[in-house]
């Protein structure tokens, strides 16, 4: 289920500092996009969402690296910031939070189901941050993403 108290909530921080919000999503597939604009009036705030599942559409439409995805993988700080840079560069917006991680089932020693990489986007720069949700299955983790994207953006921080 979209968590959509907390998207009101987030709706109203970045609406108070009059940014608008783009997100750059990977194994959330949009859940944080869609849990936006189930809000009625998001649009105000929401200026566009990138789903790019594939490490081709990251590059392409997000303008990450070929180089990143090679030596740090897909699920990594470095593509997270790629991530979020490039969604706030290809929109209109003031602040940009990216997801990219595993899901599950799945994953493996050094990247374990469970593990999301984060980063949000400003003009001023990107911070990065890694969480641990744990091998809970698929739904629970991007629950559990999507719901940490939302207060990253509410907040401003992580």
């Amino acid at each position: 289920m979209l968590p959509v108290d907390l998207a009101r909530d987030t709706l109203a921080a970045c609406r108070a500092r009059g940014q608008m919000v783009a997100t750059a999503e990977s194994c959330t597939g949009g859940l944080v996009s869609a849990s936006l604009t189930a809000v009625a009036g998001s649009s105000d705030v929401v200026d566009r969402g990138f789903v790019t599942y594939t490490n081709d559409a990251k590059m392409q439409m997000l303008g990450v690296t070929k180089a990143s995805l090679d030596g740090f993988g897909a699920v990594s700080e470095q593509v997270a910031a790629e991530m979020a840079q490039g969604a706030l560069a290809h929109s209109k917006a003031a602040l940009a939070v990216s997801i990219t991680g595993i899901a599950g089932p799945g994953g493996s020693e050094h990247k374990p189901e469970g593990r999301v990489c984060f980063g949000l986007a400003t003009p001023s720069g990107c911070v990065t941050t890694t969480r641990e949700f744990g091998a809970s299955g698929r739904s629970e983790v991007r629950l559990a993403a999507t719901e940490f994207a939302l207060k990253a953006l509410r907040d401003q921080s992580f």
